[in-house]
This record gives C-alpha cells, sequence and structure tokens, in this order.
C-alpha cells in the first residue's frame, strides 16, 4: 500500500523573499529519498498558468478575482497535487489557499463569508501538512524591490498600506492554525533566513 505523500506550502507578501527557498526546502526532501513535486499558485497546470497571468495584469473586482484563484486552485488540486499526494509523492507549492485569504480578505476586503463559501464550493482541498510563513515588515519588503529589473505586476504595485493588512491576514492564519503554519523571520540576511528556516523544517522533515 502507497503511503501518502506530504503537503507543504510557502507563504509571505511580496518582497519577502519566499519563493527564494522552494528548490531549497525541495531538494531537503529529495536528500530524504522522496519524490517531490514543486509547483505554484496561481499556476501550477495550464489553465492555471493562464489564470495567473489574467490576475497579475488584469484590474479586476475583487470577487473576480476570487473566483479565478479557486477556479484556478480546483484545477490544480485535481491534475496535480491530489494524484501526486496519492503516488506518495511530496508537493511543495509555492502560495496556496492562506494567499487567497491573506490578498483577497485582508488586502482587497473580500468579505470573510464568501471566501468561506467559496472553499466549500470549490474545493475540498487537501490541507497543507505544514506551512511556512515567510514574514517580514512591508517597509522592508519595499526596500528589498527596490531597483529591480522587471515590470512588477499589479499587486506588486500597490501601496503599502494593503501588504500591511495582508501581513496581518496571515499572521492571524498562523495564530489561528499554529501547529500547520511555521512563521520565519524573512528580516535578515539570506543564510540567517536559511537557519530559521532549518530549524522548522528539522521535525517537519522528520
Amino acid at each position: 500500500m502507497t503511503v501518502r505523500g506530504r503537503f507543504i506550502t510557502l507563504e509571505g507578501i511580496d518582497g519577502a523573499g519566499k519563493s527564494s527557498h522552494v528548490s531549497y526546502i525541495a531538494d531537503r526532501v529529495r536528500e530524504k529519498g522522496r519524490h517531490v513535486v514543486e509547483t505554484r499558485e496561481p499556476g501550477g497546470t495550464k489553465a492555471g498558468e493562464a489564470v495567473r497571468a489574467i490576475v497579475l495584469h488584469e484590474a479586476m473586482d475583487v470577487r473576480t478575482e476570487a473566483f479565478l484563484m479557486f477556479g484556478a486552485r480546483t484545477e490544480h488540486v485535481v491534475r496535480v497535487i491530489e494524484p501526486a499526494l496519492a503516488a506518495g509523492d511530496w508537493i511543495v507549492c509555492d502560495r496556496f489557499t492562506d494567499s487567497t485569504f491573506a490578498y483577497q480578505c485582508g488586502g482587497h476586503s473580500l468579505p470573510r463569508a464568501m471566501f468561506e463559501a467559496l472553499e466549500r464550493a470549490f474545493e475540498p482541498a487537501p490541507k497543507p501538512d505544514a506551512t511556512f510563513l515567510f514574514d517580514l515588515a512591508p517597509e522592508l519588503a519595499f526596500e528589498r524591490q527596490r531597483g529591480q529589473q522587471r515590470t512588477p505586476d499589479r499587486f506588486e504595485r500597490e501601496q503599502i498600506d494593503f501588504f500591511r493588512r495582508v501581513r496581518e491576514a496571515y499572521l492571524e492564519r498562523a495564530r489561528n492554525d499554529p501547529k500547520r503554519v511555521h512563521v520565519v523571520d524573512a528580516s535578515g540576511p539570506l543564510d540567517q533566513v536559511r537557519a530559521n528556516l532549518e530549524r522548522l523544517l528539522v521535525p517537519v522533515l522528520a
């Protein structure tokens, strides 16, 4: 009988450096002899990547954002995440449902009742076994992103108050689910952040 795989997600505001740790975590899992699927949201499937391009670059009502995010997530779960977990693979995913809560509810004031209704209607999705929340003050995140060569997407162009609300929504999720959500202090240099992450990652990989 195949042992079900495990599901790890990474979260954080733009500029927290979250994505730079995806491959590190995946490599640590591979060291344990596990097969790993690296993926992201929005995205992860052909339809999801199309939704990603729309959501990140086209202005829309927050309800439209949420419908698109949950629709893309359902496709991601059905086609990628659930089959991989059932096969015994581990998933390392850059963003998942916590991002929708933080950005759409926290940042863009989507009513929480609507968020909860969409969770029930579009999913069920598997709950991550562990989530690493890279926590950083928006002021420092803005400093880190200053001078980047690429064109920022429409979320990255939001004002600092938006990211303060997003951060607080993330921290609320962490307070409400402390066994799953591990808060990583992302304010220091990369080697320090990596050490903070490793300390929290060891029991997850045990």
